[in-house]
């Protein structure tokens, strides 16, 4: 059985197949790990993923970080979550992030001229289909006049992807879960958890949404780079304007020089790194900072050494928090 302080697993990747998910939903089903997460996938669909690994007996919870809104209509989205809920039998994070300008331009023409506001009706669409109601919506970003058929199900939860306060305020009105990647400790209890908290409190709701934050993690392991690791897990994010600013605004110093960004990405807690017990120790100040889920991001070293390298670190980390 999990805790609250037993981490969740991430897998980090866009899988070619589910096959090579199944040692991730292996290790939540016999470790006790809190939930699966999987990312946005433009090669085999994450929804889609996780129902085949239901069906091939991994039914353990599940996450979304984060589907992108402009690839699925609210009902569509409301629809696939709860029939995920439904076919694992077991709770579901939907998870819901804007994606970038450009992506969001070339599938609707624009890009959205107030992501909060986007965000806000979508989650607001997406979280009254899930309780039963029906919605009549006619805002800049969709149209819905339509309920969701009776199905009873598992829990689903609704999340929104965060980085920035901004972004946190309209969380906390509308989500159930906030879902932070690279957020370091102090950025989450200085900056985004106020936020949340003024946003519930500006809509009148009594408890902030949950907070679920990815972290990069690596066990210090003989012979193994962990700034080769730590940019290898992050560099791609680092090249988003939004992490970039994201990053600077917690105090991480990260730019165009790779050996000063790898030593703070490792200094900050960004990429989390020792023995597992260690490791352990910097994720409770996650907690401490009031992060409810931890989702253990091993994007490093599965890059640098695959997937079994991956999977043992999480489960000795996993154990070490136990």
């Amino acid at each position: 059985m999990s805790t609250p302080a037993t981490p969740a697993v991430l897998y980090p990747l866009q899988p070619d197949h589910p096959e090579l998910v199944a040692p991730f939903a292996a290790l939540v089903q016999s470790s006790g790990a809190r939930r699966l997460w999987l990312c946005q996938s433009f090669k085999a669909e994450p929804h889609q993923v996780l129902a085949h690994l239901s069906g091939a007996g991994y039914d353990v919870p599940v996450g979304t970080s984060v589907s992108v809104m402009p690839l699925r209509h609210p009902y569509e989205a409301a629809h696939q979550a709860r029939s995920l809920a439904l076919l694992t039998g077991q709770p579901v994070v939907a998870g819901y992030g804007i994606g970038t300008p450009d992506f969001v331009a070339a599938l609707t023409g624009e890009p959205y001229k107030s992501p909060r506001t986007a965000v806000r009706d979508y989650l607001t669409s997406v979280r009254d289909l899930l309780d039963g109601k029906a919605v009549d919506h006619a805002g800049p970003y969709h149209h819905l006049d339509a309920r969701l058929l009776p199905l009873d199900h598992a829990p689903v939860e609704v999340g929104a992807g965060v980085l920035r306060p901004g972004m946190a305020r309209t969380a906390g009105e509308v989500a159930d879960v906030a879902i932070t990647w690279m957020t370091p400790p102090a950025y989450v209890r200085d900056a985004l958890v106020p936020a949340l908290e003024d946003g519930a409190r500006a809509a009148g709701r009594p408890a902030r949404p949950r907070v679920a934050t990815a972290v990069h993690v690596a066990v210090a392991r003989p012979g193994r780079d962990l700034r080769r690791v730590a940019l290898a897990g992050a560099g791609e994010h680092l090249k988003g304007p939004h992490y970039a600013d994201m990053l600077r605004r917690a105090g991480v110093p990260v730019g165009d020089d790779p050996a000063a960004t790898a030593a703070a990405l490792l200094g900050h807690s960004v990429v989390v790194t020792g023995t597992p017990e260690e490791i352990a120790e910097r994720l409770a100040e996650y907690r401490a900072a009031g992060v409810d889920e931890v989702m253990l991001n091993p994007a490093g070293v599965m890059l640098t050494e695959g997937v079994r390298a991956a999977v043992d670190d999480m489960e000795e980390i996993i154990a070490a928090c136990g």
